[in-house]
């Protein structure tokens, strides 16, 4: 017996062949075209059928017998088919493919190819075909591995140009860990949900933790700025189009953002700002999870989990007619109040130490907030929200020398220092010099301790708490009553 890998050698082919022809006789050659998937048959150079299998006796309706020996112009002559690749391979004395149709109407997939022999005469021509339907069905799969590659790929794109930082959320206030909560029991089903709050707040990144924790945290989340889309690409984006839909199209057709984060979820970001026609359009995928390719005549299945976000007044816009009332109800099932930063003061500092945290990793440095800059920070209103924190932090941290981010040089941290009505230069801790009542300077030692904590602590309250002794809710009073 010779093994699968290795090669036998002239002997031991002649061996091979030699059982071959005990078991098939000399007409192995015909139990090879007989066991073919394909219709196959060998003719000589003049046409004449030297072997023929049962699948083209099938295809012309004709026994074996009927085809041997026969000359494949009388099969012409005869109606039997409608032309023979076979000829035009003898004429042209190059392979031929091409689709045959016989005299019942059924279509095969047939190619011809001339075997030549050392002075580039035709020895023969082997013909083998396949029925259509198989050849369609095989196209048909084909295109939808490649429509799935596409999908992949897009997705790749939408992800990678995507602010992709694993963030977590802070929630150290009160009012953030009820958000969490019932984000967390929200995020099992498939309701769609609403996110209202001011720019900078983390919407996405509250969209972002919903669909973690969804049942869809393994497929796609697609974040969509629908301010960034010009009106005219909107349709386009959203729904895909086919080959040649339009002047300037992607020559192999592009998917839609509904097809993209099918099976996930679909992030649709500012969303006020879809123009009414564009709103309609989505409506009626939301109501029907149908939608359908420009240029195409067929729809396909959407299944998408809705996330939208906005940080205007929606109803007032109905009221203006500048957005639809039944798409507001139709997105308006969950919705969730994103507070500002400046009502949650107990995330300034968490927040703060999570962005100094990333970057000191990102730089391998060792960076940290001396105590006045964790009061500036504390005492500042944050109109930005979040997103003005994260970019002050970074920019601090870049153009501070030091490893201890005091701010002195820093125009934006002195402009805070200045509004605070003790912002007065300090001593060194240790030529500290205290005056007035006594319950006036244990209050001063017990903040400057209370901020030491909270930054060794990295601004989490709960751990604060536990080190100073005391319950984060008199943490929160002693913060917020300095």
């Amino acid at each position: 017996m010779v093994c699968e890998n290795q090669k036998p050698n002239p002997t031991q082919q002649e061996a091979i062949q030699e059982e071959i022809r005990k078991t098939f006789g000399q007409n192995f050659l015909q139990q090879i075209i007989d066991n073919s998937y394909d219709s196959m048959f060998v003719t000589d150079k003049f046409g004449n059928v030297l072997l023929a299998n049962e699948g083209t006796g099938k295809f012309m309706g004709l026994s074996i017998g009927e085809l041997v020996g026969r000359n494949v112009k009388d099969f012409v002559k005869h109606g039997v088919y409608d032309w023979s690749p076979t000829i035009k391979a003898i004429e042209t004395r190059s392979v031929v493919s091409g689709i045959v149709r016989n005299n019942r109407g059924n279509q095969q997939m047939v190619t011809s190819k001339p075997l030549l022999d050392e002075v580039n005469d035709i020895l023969m021509v082997i013909t083998n075909a396949r029925d259509t339907d198989v050849v369609n069905q095989y196209f048909e799969a084909l295109e939808k591995e490649r429509t799935s590659v596409r999908l992949y790929k897009t997705a790749v794109k939408y992800l990678s140009d995507s602010d992709m930082e694993n963030k977590e959320i802070v929630a150290e206030s009160k009012q953030m860990r009820q958000v969490i909560k019932t984000s967390n029991f929200i995020a099992k089903t498939d309701s769609t949900v609403m996110l209202i709050g001011e720019t900078g707040t983390g919407k996405e990144v509250m969209a972002r933790h919903i669909h973690r924790n969804s049942l869809r945290s393994k497929e796609p989340f697609i974040p969509v700025n629908c301010a960034a889309i010009p009106h005219e690409l909107l349709e386009s984006e959203f729904f895909g189009y086919v080959r040649g839909a339009f002047t300037g199209a992607n020559p192999q057709g592009k998917p839609g953002l509904f097809e993209i984060a099918n099976k996930g979820t679909l992030f649709l970001d500012e969303i006020a700002e879809l123009p009414l026609a564009m709103q309609s359009k989505l409506l009626r995928v939301l109501e029907s999870g149908e939608a359908k390719r420009l240029g195409d005549t067929a729809a396909y299945q959407s299944n998408v989990r809705f996330i939208a976000a906005t940080n205007r007044d929606l109803k007032a816009m109905i009221s203006q007619k500048l957005f639809r009332s039944d798409l507001y109800y139709r997105m308006n099932v969950i919705p969730i109040n994103l507070p500002p930063l400046k009502e949650r003061p107990e995330d300034i500092l968490a927040l703060a130490y999570k962005f100094l945290d990333t970057l000191n990793k990102k730089y391998a440095l060792k960076k940290t907030l001396s105590p006045k800059a964790t009061r500036a920070l504390y005492n500042y209103s944050w109109p930005g929200n979040v997103r003005e924190l994260r970019n002050v932090i970074e920019r601090l941290f870049i153009t501070s020398a030091g490893e201890v981010l005091n701010f002195e040089d820093d125009f934006f941290m002195n402009s805070i220092a200045r509004s605070e009505t003790s912002a007065e230069k300090s001593p060194a801790p240790s030529a500290r010099v205290y005056q007035g009542t006594l319950k006036k300077v244990l209050k001063s030692v017990e903040e400057e301790y209370v901020n030491q904590v909270l930054a060794d602590c990295g601004g989490r309250v709960g751990e604060a708490a536990q080190r100073l002794g005391i319950h984060r809710s008199m943490l929160y009073r002693k913060k917020n009553n300095k």
